[in-house]
């Protein structure tokens, strides 16, 4: 398990056919978020396309849960790369400001390149991710 909040937990997962790694989102049962909501929501995230986003590669709903696939963000979270002190010390200040730009990119997207107006309503360190070359990318759109 990569971790958990209010909606599920986050796994790790493997596609078979191209062995390409996951993470997989499975909204509990319990979860605050219906099934409309969730359709609709997962039809918007599926035709946002930005270098800076979280992709969203598919979703499924299986007996009472509801599996959402995104790419795998081998770095983690931002907050982890601020708040323990061994990792820290690995992100200059330049790279900082990039992360910085790049987040201030997926907003400029979202909120007037987008089709319609989103706000993602829950900006935080741990919800801006990071890839393998660092680039950060945001993440959890309304599912906290």
């Amino acid at each position: 398990m990569l971790g958990s909040g209010g909606f599920g937990q986050v796994y790790r997962g493997t596609l078979r056919r191209t062995g390409e790694v996951v993470a997989v989102k499975k909204i509990s049962s319990n979860s605050r978020q219906g099934v409309r909501e969730f359709l609709a929501e997962i039809s918007s995230l599926g035709r946002m396309r930005h270098r800076n986003l979280v992709q969203l590669q598919g979703w499924c709903k299986r007996n009472e849960d509801l599996l959402i696939v995104y790419d795998f963000m081998p770095n983690g979270s931002l907050d982890t790369f601020l708040f323990d002190h061994d990792k820290s010390q690995r992100l200059s200040w330049n790279h900082r400001f990039k992360i910085l730009k790049d987040i201030a990119f997926d907003l400029l997207y979202l909120h007037e390149e987008w089709e319609q107006v989103v706000v993602h309503r829950d900006i935080k360190s741990n919800n801006v991710l990071l890839d393998a070359d660092m680039n950060a990318r945001l993440g959890d759109f309304g599912l906290a």
